[in-house]
Protein backbone atom coordinates (compact mmCIF):
# COMPACT_ATOMS: atom_id res chain seq x y z
CA UNK A 1 0.00 0.00 0.00
CA UNK A 2 1.72 3.17 -1.20
CA UNK A 3 0.35 6.03 0.85
CA UNK A 4 1.80 9.27 2.14
CA UNK A 5 3.08 9.18 5.68
CA UNK A 6 2.03 11.91 8.09
CA UNK A 7 5.60 13.24 7.96
CA UNK A 8 5.54 13.44 4.16
CA UNK A 9 2.16 15.15 4.19
CA UNK A 10 3.35 17.74 6.70
CA UNK A 11 6.40 18.38 4.53
CA UNK A 12 4.14 19.09 1.55
CA UNK A 13 1.83 21.25 3.66
CA UNK A 14 4.71 23.35 4.92
CA UNK A 15 6.18 24.02 1.48
CA UNK A 16 5.57 27.61 0.49
CA UNK A 17 7.41 29.09 -2.50
CA UNK A 18 6.55 31.34 -5.38
CA UNK A 19 6.29 28.32 -7.68
CA UNK A 20 4.79 25.11 -6.31
CA UNK A 21 3.64 22.71 -9.03
CA UNK A 22 1.07 19.95 -8.43
CA UNK A 23 0.29 17.33 -11.09
CA UNK A 24 -2.38 14.64 -10.79
CA UNK A 25 -3.30 11.96 -13.31
CA UNK A 26 -4.94 8.53 -13.56
CA UNK A 27 -2.63 5.63 -14.43
CA UNK A 28 -2.99 2.18 -15.95
CA UNK A 29 -1.79 -0.73 -13.81
CA UNK A 30 -1.17 -3.44 -16.38
CA UNK A 31 -1.44 -4.50 -20.00
CA UNK A 32 -0.84 -2.59 -23.24
CA UNK A 33 -2.64 0.48 -21.87
CA UNK A 34 0.32 1.17 -19.56
CA UNK A 35 1.94 2.77 -22.63
CA UNK A 36 -0.51 5.63 -22.14
CA UNK A 37 1.03 6.54 -18.78
CA UNK A 38 4.19 8.34 -19.96
CA UNK A 39 2.33 9.96 -22.88
CA UNK A 40 -0.30 11.39 -20.53
CA UNK A 41 2.37 12.57 -18.12
CA UNK A 42 4.35 14.23 -20.91
CA UNK A 43 1.27 16.18 -21.96
CA UNK A 44 0.72 17.33 -18.39
CA UNK A 45 4.37 18.36 -18.05
CA UNK A 46 4.00 20.42 -21.23
CA UNK A 47 0.91 22.06 -19.73
CA UNK A 48 2.84 22.71 -16.53
CA UNK A 49 5.65 24.35 -18.49
CA UNK A 50 3.19 26.73 -20.13
CA UNK A 51 1.68 27.63 -16.75
CA UNK A 52 5.09 28.23 -15.20
CA UNK A 53 6.05 30.57 -18.03
CA UNK A 54 2.73 32.38 -17.67
CA UNK A 55 3.48 32.74 -13.96
CA UNK A 56 6.77 34.50 -14.73
CA UNK A 57 9.51 31.92 -15.29
CA UNK A 58 11.69 32.19 -18.36
CA UNK A 59 11.75 29.29 -20.83
CA UNK A 60 15.18 28.27 -19.54
CA UNK A 61 14.12 28.41 -15.87
CA UNK A 62 10.91 26.50 -16.55
CA UNK A 63 12.88 23.80 -18.34
CA UNK A 64 15.30 23.56 -15.40
CA UNK A 65 12.39 23.47 -12.92
CA UNK A 66 10.90 20.49 -14.78
CA UNK A 67 14.16 18.66 -15.52
CA UNK A 68 13.49 15.77 -13.14
CA UNK A 69 9.90 15.40 -14.31
CA UNK A 70 10.99 15.31 -17.95
CA UNK A 71 13.57 12.64 -17.14
CA UNK A 72 10.85 10.55 -15.53
CA UNK A 73 8.98 10.40 -18.85
CA UNK A 74 11.69 8.06 -20.19
CA UNK A 75 11.76 5.80 -17.11
CA UNK A 76 10.08 2.67 -18.54
CA UNK A 77 10.33 0.67 -15.30
CA UNK A 78 8.55 3.41 -13.38
CA UNK A 79 5.60 3.49 -15.77
CA UNK A 80 5.24 -0.29 -15.76
CA UNK A 81 4.78 -0.31 -11.98
CA UNK A 82 1.84 1.98 -11.40
CA UNK A 83 -1.31 1.80 -9.32
CA UNK A 84 -4.52 3.74 -10.01
CA UNK A 85 -3.15 7.26 -9.82
CA UNK A 86 -0.05 9.42 -9.72
CA UNK A 87 0.55 12.64 -7.79
CA UNK A 88 3.68 14.76 -8.32
CA UNK A 89 4.73 17.84 -6.38
CA UNK A 90 7.61 19.96 -7.64
CA UNK A 91 9.31 22.92 -6.00
CA UNK A 92 12.67 24.55 -6.54
CA UNK A 93 14.11 22.21 -3.93
CA UNK A 94 12.76 18.79 -4.82
CA UNK A 95 10.28 16.66 -6.74
CA UNK A 96 8.00 14.28 -4.84
CA UNK A 97 6.06 11.60 -6.74
CA UNK A 98 3.55 9.15 -5.27
CA UNK A 99 2.03 6.08 -6.90
CA UNK A 100 -1.34 5.80 -5.19
CA UNK A 101 -4.38 3.48 -5.07
CA UNK A 102 -6.75 6.24 -6.17
CA UNK A 103 -7.58 7.45 -9.67
CA UNK A 104 -7.27 11.22 -10.04
CA UNK A 105 -8.67 13.39 -12.83
CA UNK A 106 -5.93 15.13 -14.78
CA UNK A 107 -4.98 18.36 -13.03
CA UNK A 108 -2.08 20.81 -13.17
CA UNK A 109 -1.90 23.61 -10.58
CA UNK A 110 0.81 26.26 -10.13
CA UNK A 111 0.52 28.24 -6.91
CA UNK A 112 2.55 29.37 -3.91
CA UNK A 113 1.74 26.10 -2.13
CA UNK A 114 0.88 22.57 -3.20
CA UNK A 115 -2.66 21.64 -4.19
CA UNK A 116 -3.42 18.72 -1.82
CA UNK A 117 -7.20 18.45 -1.75
CA UNK A 118 -7.32 15.41 -4.10
CA UNK A 119 -5.18 13.49 -1.59
CA UNK A 120 -7.46 14.00 1.37
CA UNK A 121 -9.80 11.05 0.69
CA UNK A 122 -6.75 8.82 1.19
CA UNK A 123 -5.91 10.12 4.64
CA UNK A 124 -9.09 11.41 6.27
CA UNK A 125 -11.07 9.75 9.03
CA UNK A 126 -13.66 8.09 6.78
CA UNK A 127 -10.99 5.95 5.16
CA UNK A 128 -8.39 4.77 7.69
CA UNK A 129 -8.90 1.87 10.09
CA UNK A 130 -6.97 -0.63 12.18
CA UNK A 131 -7.53 -4.36 12.28
CA UNK A 132 -6.35 -6.58 15.14
CA UNK A 133 -6.26 -10.29 14.30
CA UNK A 134 -6.56 -12.25 17.54
CA UNK A 135 -5.47 -15.85 18.03
CA UNK A 136 -3.88 -17.72 20.92
CA UNK A 137 -0.89 -18.57 18.75
CA UNK A 138 -0.55 -15.29 16.89
CA UNK A 139 -1.36 -11.58 17.11
CA UNK A 140 -1.29 -9.47 13.93
CA UNK A 141 -1.95 -5.75 13.61
CA UNK A 142 -2.95 -4.10 10.32
CA UNK A 143 -3.61 -0.58 9.08
CA UNK A 144 -6.00 -0.29 6.16
CA UNK A 145 -8.14 1.94 4.01
CA UNK A 146 -10.74 1.41 1.32
CA UNK A 147 -8.05 0.32 -1.14
CA UNK A 148 -5.63 -1.91 0.69
CA UNK A 149 -4.27 -3.16 4.00
CA UNK A 150 -0.76 -3.60 5.34
CA UNK A 151 0.60 -5.42 8.38
CA UNK A 152 2.31 -3.27 10.98
CA UNK A 153 5.10 -4.38 13.31
CA UNK A 154 3.75 -5.06 16.78
CA UNK A 155 4.56 -2.22 19.18
CA UNK A 156 6.95 -2.97 21.99
CA UNK A 157 5.10 -4.66 24.85
CA UNK A 158 2.57 -6.49 22.69
CA UNK A 159 3.05 -10.26 23.11
CA UNK A 160 2.98 -12.10 19.81
CA UNK A 161 1.17 -15.11 21.28
CA UNK A 162 -0.51 -16.45 24.39
CA UNK A 163 2.58 -18.54 25.03
CA UNK A 164 4.75 -15.43 25.08
CA UNK A 165 2.31 -13.57 27.35
CA UNK A 166 2.16 -16.40 29.88
CA UNK A 167 5.90 -16.84 29.87
CA UNK A 168 6.21 -13.14 30.61
CA UNK A 169 3.68 -13.53 33.45
CA UNK A 170 5.61 -16.48 34.84
CA UNK A 171 8.89 -14.61 34.59
CA UNK A 172 7.40 -11.64 36.45
CA UNK A 173 6.17 -13.93 39.22
CA UNK A 174 9.53 -15.65 39.48
CA UNK A 175 11.35 -12.31 39.58
CA UNK A 176 9.06 -11.07 42.32
CA UNK A 177 9.57 -14.30 44.24
CA UNK A 178 13.32 -14.13 43.71
CA UNK A 179 13.39 -10.54 44.93
CA UNK A 180 11.50 -11.47 48.10
CA UNK A 181 13.47 -14.65 48.65
CA UNK A 182 16.93 -13.58 47.58
CA UNK A 183 18.52 -16.34 49.59
CA UNK A 184 16.80 -18.99 47.50
CA UNK A 185 18.07 -20.09 44.09
CA UNK A 186 16.07 -18.61 41.17
CA UNK A 187 14.75 -21.17 38.70
CA UNK A 188 12.50 -20.43 35.70
CA UNK A 189 10.09 -23.09 34.50
CA UNK A 190 8.17 -22.75 31.22
CA UNK A 191 4.38 -22.70 31.21
CA UNK A 192 2.54 -25.02 28.90
CA UNK A 193 0.91 -22.19 27.02
CA UNK A 194 -0.59 -22.43 23.58
CA UNK A 195 -2.77 -25.38 24.49
CA UNK A 196 -4.90 -23.74 27.17
CA UNK A 197 -8.32 -22.23 26.78
CA UNK A 198 -8.36 -20.82 30.29
CA UNK A 199 -10.34 -17.60 30.19
CA UNK A 200 -8.33 -15.91 32.95
CA UNK A 201 -5.07 -16.55 31.10
CA UNK A 202 -6.54 -15.24 27.87
CA UNK A 203 -7.77 -12.16 29.72
CA UNK A 204 -4.25 -11.45 31.00
CA UNK A 205 -2.94 -12.05 27.49
CA UNK A 206 -5.33 -9.53 25.97
CA UNK A 207 -4.67 -7.03 28.75
CA UNK A 208 -0.99 -7.11 27.79
CA UNK A 209 -1.92 -6.66 24.11
CA UNK A 210 -4.22 -3.74 24.91
CA UNK A 211 -1.61 -2.09 27.13
CA UNK A 212 1.04 -2.44 24.41
CA UNK A 213 -1.25 -0.88 21.78
CA UNK A 214 -2.07 2.20 23.86
CA UNK A 215 0.90 4.32 22.76
CA UNK A 216 -0.01 3.68 19.11
CA UNK A 217 -3.75 4.25 19.40
CA UNK A 218 -4.07 6.92 22.07
CA UNK A 219 -3.87 9.83 19.60
CA UNK A 220 -5.92 8.07 16.90
CA UNK A 221 -9.56 8.42 15.94
CA UNK A 222 -9.69 5.64 13.36
CA UNK A 223 -11.93 2.66 14.12
CA UNK A 224 -10.41 -0.61 15.31
CA UNK A 225 -11.99 -3.87 14.19
CA UNK A 226 -11.25 -7.29 15.70
CA UNK A 227 -10.85 -10.57 13.85
CA UNK A 228 -10.90 -13.83 15.77
CA UNK A 229 -12.89 -16.89 16.80
CA UNK A 230 -16.16 -15.84 18.33
CA UNK A 231 -15.41 -16.55 22.00
CA UNK A 232 -12.22 -14.42 21.93
CA UNK A 233 -13.84 -11.19 20.75
CA UNK A 234 -15.85 -10.37 23.93
CA UNK A 235 -12.81 -11.18 26.09
CA UNK A 236 -10.74 -8.57 24.24
CA UNK A 237 -13.63 -6.09 24.34
CA UNK A 238 -13.59 -6.34 28.13
CA UNK A 239 -9.86 -5.58 28.22
CA UNK A 240 -10.14 -2.73 25.71
CA UNK A 241 -9.93 0.97 26.59
CA UNK A 242 -9.72 2.38 23.03
CA UNK A 243 -12.81 4.45 22.40
CA UNK A 244 -13.17 3.59 18.70
CA UNK A 245 -13.32 -0.20 18.94
CA UNK A 246 -16.20 -1.50 16.81
CA UNK A 247 -18.56 -3.97 18.43
CA UNK A 248 -18.96 -5.87 15.20
CA UNK A 249 -15.94 -8.00 14.37
CA UNK A 250 -14.78 -10.60 11.86
CA UNK A 251 -15.54 -14.04 13.24
CA UNK A 252 -13.30 -17.00 12.51
CA UNK A 253 -9.69 -18.03 13.06
CA UNK A 254 -7.54 -15.38 11.27
CA UNK A 255 -4.20 -17.21 11.55
CA UNK A 256 -4.09 -18.54 7.98
CA UNK A 257 -6.19 -15.80 6.37
CA UNK A 258 -4.37 -13.63 3.81
CA UNK A 259 -4.23 -9.84 4.23
CA UNK A 260 -6.28 -9.47 1.05
CA UNK A 261 -9.11 -11.61 2.43
CA UNK A 262 -8.95 -9.84 5.79
CA UNK A 263 -9.23 -6.52 3.97
CA UNK A 264 -12.31 -7.64 2.06
CA UNK A 265 -14.03 -8.83 5.22
CA UNK A 266 -13.01 -5.77 7.23
CA UNK A 267 -14.07 -3.25 4.60
CA UNK A 268 -17.58 -4.71 4.39
CA UNK A 269 -17.94 -3.82 8.07
CA UNK A 270 -15.94 -0.58 8.08
CA UNK A 271 -17.66 0.91 5.04
CA UNK A 272 -21.05 0.66 6.70
CA UNK A 273 -19.55 2.34 9.79
CA UNK A 274 -18.10 5.20 7.72
CA UNK A 275 -21.30 5.62 5.72
CA UNK A 276 -23.33 5.86 8.91
CA UNK A 277 -20.92 8.41 10.38
CA UNK A 278 -21.21 10.50 7.21
CA UNK A 279 -25.03 10.33 7.30
CA UNK A 280 -25.02 11.43 10.92
CA UNK A 281 -22.68 14.33 10.12
CA UNK A 282 -24.90 15.47 7.25
CA UNK A 283 -28.01 15.19 9.44
CA UNK A 284 -26.26 17.29 12.08
CA UNK A 285 -25.48 19.89 9.46
CA UNK A 286 -29.15 20.08 8.48
CA UNK A 287 -30.11 20.55 12.13
CA UNK A 288 -27.64 23.42 12.58
CA UNK A 289 -27.82 25.15 9.19
CA UNK A 290 -30.52 27.58 10.36
CA UNK A 291 -28.21 28.67 13.18
CA UNK A 292 -24.78 30.29 13.13
CA UNK A 293 -23.11 26.94 13.76
CA UNK A 294 -23.35 25.67 10.16
CA UNK A 295 -23.05 27.32 6.77
CA UNK A 296 -22.60 26.76 3.04
CA UNK A 297 -21.18 30.27 2.62
CA UNK A 298 -17.62 30.04 1.29
CA UNK A 299 -16.75 33.52 2.54
CA UNK A 300 -17.59 32.44 6.07
CA UNK A 301 -16.10 28.93 5.85
CA UNK A 302 -12.62 29.90 4.58
CA UNK A 303 -11.74 32.22 7.51
CA UNK A 304 -13.32 29.81 9.98
CA UNK A 305 -11.19 26.96 8.65
CA UNK A 306 -8.05 29.11 8.86
CA UNK A 307 -8.79 29.99 12.50
CA UNK A 308 -9.53 26.37 13.50
CA UNK A 309 -13.28 26.87 13.95
CA UNK A 310 -14.48 24.16 11.54
CA UNK A 311 -15.58 20.91 13.14
CA UNK A 312 -16.72 19.15 9.94
CA UNK A 313 -16.24 20.18 6.32
CA UNK A 314 -18.03 18.81 3.26
CA UNK A 315 -16.46 19.52 -0.15
CA UNK A 316 -17.75 18.42 -3.55
CA UNK A 317 -15.41 16.32 -5.67
CA UNK A 318 -14.15 17.78 -8.93
CA UNK A 319 -14.98 21.38 -8.03
CA UNK A 320 -12.56 24.29 -7.62
CA UNK A 321 -13.25 27.84 -6.45
CA UNK A 322 -10.30 30.09 -7.29
CA UNK A 323 -9.40 33.11 -5.24
CA UNK A 324 -7.37 34.34 -2.28
CA UNK A 325 -7.78 34.75 1.46
CA UNK A 326 -6.17 37.57 3.43
CA UNK A 327 -5.79 36.57 7.11
CA UNK A 328 -5.03 40.16 8.17
CA UNK A 329 -8.61 41.27 7.58
CA UNK A 330 -10.36 37.93 6.97
CA UNK A 331 -11.21 38.98 3.42
CA UNK A 332 -12.05 36.43 0.74
CA UNK A 333 -11.55 37.21 -2.94
CA UNK A 334 -13.31 34.92 -5.42
CA UNK A 335 -12.07 34.87 -9.02
CA UNK A 336 -13.64 33.54 -12.21
CA UNK A 337 -10.63 31.38 -13.12
CA UNK A 338 -7.24 30.15 -11.96
CA UNK A 339 -4.32 32.56 -12.19
CA UNK A 340 -0.70 32.35 -11.02
CA UNK A 341 -1.64 34.62 -8.10
CA UNK A 342 -4.64 32.72 -6.73
CA UNK A 343 -5.46 29.20 -5.51
CA UNK A 344 -8.39 26.87 -4.95
CA UNK A 345 -10.22 28.12 -1.86
CA UNK A 346 -11.87 24.72 -1.35
CA UNK A 347 -8.40 23.15 -1.22
CA UNK A 348 -7.32 25.82 1.27
CA UNK A 349 -10.33 25.24 3.54
CA UNK A 350 -9.95 21.45 3.38
CA UNK A 351 -6.24 21.54 4.27
CA UNK A 352 -6.78 24.00 7.12
CA UNK A 353 -9.61 21.86 8.51
CA UNK A 354 -7.56 18.69 8.31
CA UNK A 355 -4.42 20.22 9.86
CA UNK A 356 -6.38 21.60 12.79
CA UNK A 357 -8.13 18.35 13.65
CA UNK A 358 -11.49 18.82 11.95
CA UNK A 359 -13.44 16.15 10.10
CA UNK A 360 -13.42 16.23 6.33
CA UNK A 361 -15.69 14.57 3.78
CA UNK A 362 -15.16 14.81 0.03
CA UNK A 363 -18.36 13.65 -1.65
CA UNK A 364 -20.08 13.82 -5.01
CA UNK A 365 -21.78 17.13 -5.89
CA UNK A 366 -25.25 15.55 -5.95
CA UNK A 367 -24.81 14.36 -2.36
CA UNK A 368 -23.72 17.73 -1.01
CA UNK A 369 -25.96 19.41 1.58
CA UNK A 370 -28.09 22.10 -0.05
CA UNK A 371 -26.47 21.26 -3.42
CA UNK A 372 -23.62 23.67 -2.64
CA UNK A 373 -19.93 22.92 -3.40
CA UNK A 374 -18.93 23.40 0.25
CA UNK A 375 -20.63 23.20 3.64
CA UNK A 376 -19.33 23.29 7.19
CA UNK A 377 -20.30 22.63 10.78
CA UNK A 378 -18.50 24.99 13.13
CA UNK A 379 -17.19 24.14 16.56
CA UNK A 380 -19.32 27.00 17.92
CA UNK A 381 -21.50 29.72 16.37
CA UNK A 382 -19.58 31.85 13.87
CA UNK A 383 -20.59 35.32 12.77
CA UNK A 384 -20.11 36.60 9.25
CA UNK A 385 -17.18 38.88 10.05
CA UNK A 386 -15.53 38.66 6.63
CA UNK A 387 -15.50 40.80 3.55
CA UNK A 388 -15.53 39.54 -0.03
CA UNK A 389 -14.85 40.79 -3.48
CA UNK A 390 -15.57 39.30 -6.88
CA UNK A 391 -13.05 39.84 -9.67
Amino acid sequence: MNLLSKQELNSLLNCSEKYCLSIYMPTEKAGPRTRQNPIRFKNLVNEAEEKLRSAGLTASDADKFLREAKAMIEDDDFWLNQDSGLACFISSQKMHSYTLPHSFPELVVVSDHFHLKPLLPLITRDNKFYLLALAQNQIRLFQGNRYDIQELPLPEGVPASLDEALRYDELEKQLQFHSAQSDRQFLYHGHGAGTTDNKEEIQRYFQQVEHGLKPLLQEQQAPLILAGVEYLLPIYQQANSYGNLLQEGIKGNPENVSPKELHQKAWSVIQAHFDQAKKEAMARYQELVSSKQASADLKKIVPAAYHGKVDTLFVATGVEYWGKFEPENNSVQIDDRATPENYDLLNFAAIQTFVQGGNFYQISPEQMPNAEPVAAIFRYPVSANTSTSKV
